[in-house]
């Protein structure tokens, strides 16, 4: 494949990328505001408590997000060694993230916390597995890519790929910061 050709594949893979990121910004948008009316529409909105889990799964997702980007950049300079190693420490972080998540929610079901238990456990449970699935594709994706760097069909040449699957991830991170602070501070707001 020549340059030019390598080029516009590469600038239409991000243009698909913002393109999706546009649309989840925009489907997180309409549940924030079903979120906001729900809450101010009515007197019998319960918030639900946060297990402090929450904040350990964050760091998690945090500490995967700068992993991930510290292989990105590994693989760039032509470490594949350093990235093999540190972009399986990032996915397996993530598989962390989502089994701490797992976690929440049962903790959050045995104290009486479903999703038709009250509008806020809907919300949250609505939010959060909304997330999770979200992240399960970018998931998907680092394993596939973990997959052709153990056996040598990933290098510095090929790099689009990890670069997308780093900055949807990155965006996952972000988004995740929003969420907890929607449930956290707004949806337990008195």
């Amino acid at each position: 494949m020549n340059v030019a050709a390598a080029g516009a594949r590469r600038r239409a893979s991000f243009t698909g990328l913002y393109a999706f990121f546009a649309t989840m910004i925009m489907f997180f948008g309409a549940f924030t505001s079903a979120m906001v009316v729900r809450r101010g529409a009515s007197k019998d909105w319960q918030g639900v408590p946060t297990p402090n889990l929450l904040w350990i799964n964050t760091g998690v997702l945090a500490l995967s997000s700068v992993v991930a980007e510290r292989a990105r950049r590994d693989l760039q300079n032509g470490n594949r060694r350093l990235f093999n190693t540190l972009w399986a420490a990032a996915t397996v972080l993530g598989a962390c993230f989502v089994a701490g998540q797992i976690i929440v929610w049962r903790d959050l079901q045995q104290a009486g916390v479903y999703i038709n238990s009250h509008s806020g456990g809907a919300f949250f449970y609505v939010g959060t597995v909304a997330h999770a699935a979200h992240l399960a594709g970018g998931w998907i994706a680092m394993v596939y890519l973990l997959v052709r760097a153990f056996s040598l069909q990933l290098g510095p040449g090929r790099r689009t790929a990890v670069d997308i699957t780093t900055l949807y991830w990155h965006f996952l991170g972000v988004l995740w910061l929003y969420l907890l602070w929607l449930f956290w501070f707004w949806g337990n707001w008195e």
